[in-house]
């Protein structure tokens, strides 16, 4: 019988044998509260305070820059709600740029803050997700007060030009009383694309442990002392009073664990996720009346593509049956009803955005998997269009 191949690493990741393992003394052994001022309340303590530091030193950053959350949705709900409880802005709302295409957990926020009164400005993405950058003077106003765009798209893998953005809000920033505040979400991007928190310039940026092979219910915010951030639950005082709530310290062992492997890891995964990238793409391209969505110079672990007159619905049913797991888009958002949001933002007629799966990758992955993927897809292809078609 053929193996399991796992297509949906982009909804979420296997946790690595070196994560359990780190993790598993913290459940039953090393138990403590680090809030606690006893023996084991003070180890606790003193693990969390190691793992900061340990991912700070990997980010390159101030370890009191770091707060952990219980989810990456939670992290961009504290980046942006973070900002916009400033005092002055819940009695004047600002001005805020976005792209259409960024995860629910943003664009959500985003619409909560539009009934708040906040201005929104949907920075326009071309045919594969993409924005430039230079059109971004253009859309700034004297009340922008928060800037949020994602690192690497979860649906489509196109990769934003950070840096450049960053420059451009940095130069903007000089002039001005009430600065620009600019938020990254990092989710799809740690582990799979080259990423510097100092290079990019941004004040406030998001990960996910289960995104990076890493435990669920562990997530983590950068938030640089200039974004002034105000809590938005109420509780203790964990996390310099950020964000309450007893810390999980086996996810917070697990998700440093994660950074550390896939930074480790880095040059050897992209690669390997690259090569097969290539050989999917190839496949893919050979089928009769297929799109490729992503853009060719996206990120390594991920592909949307869309098959002319065929359900993604049925596609992937069809691939479970051979033991082939992909999706037709973001976990978060792929069981309600309606069509893909960003495969809308960029134009897709909605006949392709019905037809449409991604499959992302993982480098655990093989070449021979992925060559028996292509063949599944083709041959899967063929045989739903002689039966509906």
């Amino acid at each position: 019988m053929q193996n399991e191949i796992y297509l949906d690493n982009s909804a979420t990741t296997a946790v690595a044998d070196e994560v359990l393992q780190a993790m598993e003394p913290y459940w039953s052994v090393q138990f403590g509260n680090p809030s606690s001022p006893h023996l084991r309340g003070i180890a606790a303590e003193k693990t969390m305070s190691a793992c900061r530091s340990q991912i700070a030193s990997i980010l390159q950053v101030h370890p009191g820059e770091l707060f952990f959350t219980a989810s990456g949705t939670e992290a961009n709900n504290l980046a942006i709600q973070g900002v916009a409880n400033a005092p002055y802005l819940l009695r004047n709302p600002g001005h805020l740029i976005t792209t259409p295409i960024e995860h629910p957990s943003v664009l959500n926020v985003v619409k909560h803050l539009e009934s708040r009164g906040w201005e929104v400005t949907y920075f326009p993405v071309d045919s594969h997700g993409r924005i430039d950058p230079l059109k971004l003077y253009g859309l700034i106003q004297p009340n922008t007060r928060l800037i949020s765009v994602m690192a690497v798209n979860n649906e489509l893998g196109t990769i934003t030009p950070l840096n450049q953005v960053g420059k451009l809000i940095e130069r903007e920033n000089q002039t001005r009383q009430q600065k620009i505040i600019f938020h990254v979400d990092a989710v799809q991007a740690l582990g799979h694309i080259p990423l510097s928190i100092t290079a990019s310039k941004a004040h406030l940026m998001t990960f996910s442990g289960h995104k990076i092979f890493g435990p669920k219910g562990i997530g983590l915010l950068y938030a640089q002392r200039q974004a002034h951030l105000r809590p938005i639950m109420f509780g203790g005082n964990q996390e310099g009073g950020l964000r309450p709530g007893t810390e999980n310290i086996p996810g917070i062992v697990g998700i440093t664990k994660a950074i550390q492997l896939v930074t480790d890891k880095f040059q050897e995964n992209t690669a390997q996720m690259a090569t097969l990238r290539k050989t999917l793409l190839a496949g893919v391209s050979s089928i009769p009346n297929s799109r490729i969505n992503s853009p060719e110079d996206g990120a390594p672990h991920l592909l949307n593509v869309s098959f002319l007159g065929i359900r993604g619905e049925v596609l992937v049913h069809f691939l479970e049956q051979k033991r082939i797991f992909v999706s037709m888009g973001a976990a978060c958002s792929s069981k309600r009803k309606g069509a893909s949001h960003v495969l809308e933002a960029i134009g897709l007629p909605q006949e392709e955005i019905l037809g449409a799966i991604r499959l992302s990758l993982g480098p655990q992955l093989t070449l021979d998997q992925i060559k028996y993927v292509v063949y599944s897809l083709k041959e899967t292809v063929e045989e739903i269009r002689s039966i509906y078609m």
